[in-house]
């Protein structure tokens, strides 16, 4: 176990600092050396950055993104044979499927986010491997180069800098963005699931609204707004999250803010029917469900969206006091600014095995990528389990050719890479709240199979995320979370 791990460490270091004088270890000497510095002059002044590695040295993999198919990938390299070099915003990884739960308090926020270092313990502790809290800016494909620049929260005492890595294998697993369809006013009000800080700022929100209701002096028409939840998107993120809310205000609203009970509400508003590539059976359950727990299903486009009411194509005004956005993803501005050859809808495209054919050691996984036309197959969808299943594979292959001593840049040359990546569908589940949920079992939307609903289906979705959460100590806490709000309810501090 961690700790007892830790317990027998710190015991043995006691020993030996009782016994010997200290002195540079090697590993802090190799820790200096792998970390080589390189200094160039640019118009805006001098960067830094890790440079080429040698031959005598193990390869350098830099990994663009800390996302499923990132830490997938990061997970399975085989770290005796490379160095793993990771850039991102965030130094963790979301569970995305049981983000919508934080929302409401049915779990904690550090339930759904893995540490990279626990994910790769490399990266802690291995002299040539590191994760930097940084933006790539752009990729130099001839040089073998990446550009970033640090992230600081907007600190007026630490301005960002730049500094370049040098890659052998570099690995683009950057991910997407919310799409937003061009509609105005959608990035300044709307608030969309996708991170930890956008759970955390809706949890907020909603908290805040609540609260501002049951003040002295607030109109009726205002409370209703105050209290309007409307959810765009009919997908399973915006379905998960309209069943968690409906569930937040039966059972826990209802109690603790009983002088506005009566005023909240949810709508879910979607273009066309939701959960679509669900059974149509399904469909349906999900429909009767949410009607039953009071959201009210509203199909209508979004036409404008301004800082108190969204407006859609036939002209209704729908007032709202939290507006939640969740429409799918679609390419970020860096993908769309990398030169680099796109597959149809924008992404980076890639062959069959997920390289980048005309940029040499550069292979692109996850969201962010797609087939090339060329390769005759269809664009994969935006889900979890195709960029885990990418990542996984992704590693495997370079392990592969590192193995066959092609891990440096430019030495894998025509080297046999084996069976391309194959990806097979898993199913599809979502809760709906009051303890139902749907599992579709189908490998495609036309082919047969399996699909369920109800509790047994809900009792189905909570044992398979729990087992799909990353570490056992996130299995501890999420068990832990249920159970305490099955006994106690949600916890409603606003903190």
């Amino acid at each position: 176990m961690y700790w007892f791990k830790t317990l027998t460490q710190l015991t043995n270091l006691s020993k030996q600092r009782s016994t010997t004088k200290f002195t540079p270890t090697l590993f802090t000497l190799q820790h200096i050396h792998h970390f080589t510095t390189t200094t160039t002059t640019t118009g805006d002044g001098p960067e830094t950055g890790l440079g080429p590695t040698k031959k005598t040295e193990k390869p350098r993999v830099v990994v663009l993104g800390s996302g499923w198919a990132g830490c997938r990938l990061m997970k399975g390299i085989d770290t005796s044979l490379y160095d793993i070099v990771c850039v991102s915003p965030r130094n963790h990884m979301v569970f995305t499927p049981l983000l919508a739960s934080t929302c409401v308090g049915t779990l904690e926020f550090r339930s759904v986010a893995e540490p990279i270092a626990r994910i790769q313990p490399a990266i802690s502790h291995e002299p040539g491997s590191f994760f930097f809290l940084a933006n790539c800016k752009g990729v130099d494909a001839k040089n073998h180069e990446v550009h970033c620049e640090t992230i600081t929260d907007g600190l007026k005492s630490l301005h960002p800098w730049d500094f370049k890595i040098s890659y052998d294998k570099l690995v683009i697993a950057s991910g997407a963005e919310a799409s937003t369809f061009g509609i105005n006013g959608v990035k300044e009000h709307a608030i969309f699931l996708r991170e930890v800080h956008h759970a955390q700022e809706i949890r907020r929100k909603l908290l805040l609204n609540l609260m501002l209701s049951d003040v002295p002096g607030v109109s009726d028409e205002e409370k209703r707004r105050l209290l309007h939840c409307v959810v765009v998107g009919g997908g399973p993120t915006g379905v998960e999250f309209s069943g968690e809310l409906s569930d937040f205000i039966m059972k826990d609203v209802q109690q603790r803010y009983s002088h506005v009970k009566d005023y909240i509400h949810v709508t879910l508003i979607e273009a066309n029917d939701i959960l679509s590539s669900f059974d149509d059976r399904l469909r349906v359950y999900a429909t009767n469900q949410l009607t039953k727990s009071g959201v009210r299903l509203v199909r209508g486009t979004v036409k404008d969206v301004q800082p108190k009411k969204i407006v859609l194509n036939d002209g209704t005004d729908v007032p709202y006091g939290l507006l939640v956005w969740s429409t799918g993803v679609g390419p970020s501005s860096f993908v769309r600014n990398m030169d680099l050859p796109k597959a149809p809808g924008g992404r980076i495209g890639i062959d069959e095995w997920l390289r980048v054919p005309s940029a040499p050691d550069i292979f692109a996984i996850g969201d962010c990528s797609g087939y090339l036309e060329s390769t005759g197959k269809p664009t994969l969808p935006a889900l979890a389990q195709v960029a885990e299943r990418e990542g996984k594979y992704l590693a495997e292959l370079l392990n592969k050719i590192g193995k066959a001593g092609g891990g440096h840049a430019n030495s894998s040359g025509d080297m046999e890479l084996g069976d391309p990546f194959v990806y097979k569908h898993l199913g599809s589940m979502a809760t709906v709240g009051s303890y139902k949920a749907l599992v579709d079992l189908r490998q495609s939307k036309e082919a047969k199979g399996l699909s369920i609903a109800g509790f047994a289906s809900w009792f189905i979705w909570r044992s398979a995320y729990l087992t799909r959460v990353v570490s056992w100590r996130n299995r501890f806490y999420v068990f832990i979370n249920w159970l305490t709000t099955f006994v106690f309810g949600r916890d409603i501090s606003r903190i």
